[in-house]
């Protein structure tokens, strides 16, 4: 979920600068976009198996999504150092490897049975989520023509959103399918530690799964890691490249990209929980989770959709609308009931699909070979998938209500809406 350079037309100089002669690797970057987006999408599933087996309350349950995009906050600009000092390929080695480590860090959160320890295996993960994030954002965006660079990182995010659809599914077979018909209230003690163990085993058959089968991923890009060619990094101007917030675009883009995955993440955490209330559908844990995967799978869809579109239609003004879309569909679930209730604020998922690479290439416009800087803030941007889930559910906490909590991402999507008219048009020569 991150890019970098620019998707204007260029001058031959600055293409020079952004374009790298690999184009084989296209098939390696839209494997680590499936990766990364399935990994992030299974905190979804996560987050009610340990709301259930910690009894813990809405604000509390969040910390889950508060640890992992912390990570953003904190590995980002270092990612993007890192990433600029060894190269594209070896900085995805890096961030593949320190992903399985986090998958492996479930095996003692298991055995310890402890919330804290799952949050810091959680914290790991998504650090090396984050490295490959820087990776693969820019990288792609070079992969071919400056001036197709809109259509393609949106192609790209669907490959991410396949992984966001596929794997919540398979995740709540796993790890929701697991959950016994025990109340938590009655278990006392050892027999309750004894519990929160068994349960959570369910989680960490998952997790070595996937620590396998990023082994064998990092493996084939490490062979490939001299297969670019070209590849050009400009060093950092100012603190870390924070100089690039300067420019009012790059700047309200960030701040458009904190709210955007903060409000998704959001929604999506809640899913779950909202889909099992009496007024809404009804449904158990596993059945709940599975429907997650139509949240995520508007997303894929509607990227695929939205790459042809974008060769048409004004970026900026197809945000606004879609972030418009978002703010309806939101109001529709909170006033109805039933399906309905459930199924619009599934839609908006389809809302959401062309939003973040949309808002990343209008942001990111005019970077050329500062590319690897402004992926790295943009990283940090995501932060706000830490921050807007956890007021969410403080919200939801306070009110006692799951509607009322939709009102923060409603107003993240009227932002939005604000960033995608007022960057409708090309951006040229924009200040430093």
């Amino acid at each position: 979920m991150a890019l970098g350079p620019t998707a204007a037309p260029l001058t031959d100089a600055s293409a020079d600068q952004s374009s790298v002669d690999a184009p084989q690797l296209r098939l390696f970057v839209m494997g680590l976009f499936f990766i990364f987006g399935g990994i992030t999408s299974l905190n979804d599933v996560i987050i009610p198996k340990l709301k259930e087996l910690f009894t813990l309350n809405y604000t509390q349950a969040m910390l889950v999504q508060f640890c992992f995009f912390t990570a953003y906050a904190v590995i980002g600009i270092p990612g993007a150092r890192l990433v600029k000092r060894i190269g594209y390929m070896r900085g995805a080695v890096a961030g593949l490897l320190i992903m399985m480590t986090g998958c492996l860090l479930f095996i003692p959160a298991s055995q310890t049975a402890t919330y804290g320890v799952f949050l810091f295996a959680l914290f790991v993960l998504a650090s090396g989520v984050v490295i490959v994030q820087v990776v693969a954002n820019p990288l792609i965006s070079m992969l071919g023509k400056p001036a197709t660079a809109h259509s393609r990182l949106t192609f790209a995010q669907a490959f991410n959103s396949l992984g966001t659809t596929l794997f919540p599914i398979f995740g709540a077979i796993l790890i929701l399918g697991s959950l016994a018909t025990v109340n938590m209230a009655d278990l006392q003690g050892a027999e309750l530690d004894a519990y929160r163990t068994a349960e959570s085993q369910a989680i960490v058959h998952g997790y070595l799964g996937l620590a396998l089968a990023l082994a064998l991923v990092a493996g084939a890009v490490w062979y490939f890691r001299n297969a670019l060619k070209g590849e050009r990094h400009e060093e950092s101007q100012g603190l870390a490249g924070l100089d690039l917030l300067k420019r009012p675009r790059f700047g309200l883009g960030a701040l458009s990209i904190f709210l955007y995955v903060g409000a998704e993440v959001a929604i999506g955490s809640i899913i779950v929980n909202y889909l099992q209330l009496s007024d809404v559908m009804g449904l158990n844990s596993e059945a709940a989770g599975t429907m997650i995967g139509i949240y995520w799978g508007g997303a894929m869809v509607g990227r695929f959709i939205g790459s042809a579109l974008l060769r048409f239609l004004s970026p900026g003004k197809v945000l606004a609308g879609a972030a418009l879309g978002a703010v309806a569909l939101l109001a529709i679930s909170t006033q109805t009931t039933g399906a309905l209730s459930g199924y619009s604020l599934l839609a908006v998922g389809l809302a959401n699909s062309i939003m973040f690479p949309t808002i990343f290439s209008l942001a990111c416009e005019k970077l050329g070979s500062r590319a690897a800087d402004g992926s790295g803030i943009i990283n940090v941007a995501i932060f706000g998938g830490a921050v807007i889930p956890l007021i969410t559910g403080m919200i939801a906490d306070l009110t006692g209500s799951l509607g009322m909590s939709f009102i923060l991402p409603a107003i993240c999507y009227a932002v939005i809406a604000g960033f995608g008219w007022y960057a409708r048009r090309p951006a040229l020569g924009e200040p430093a």
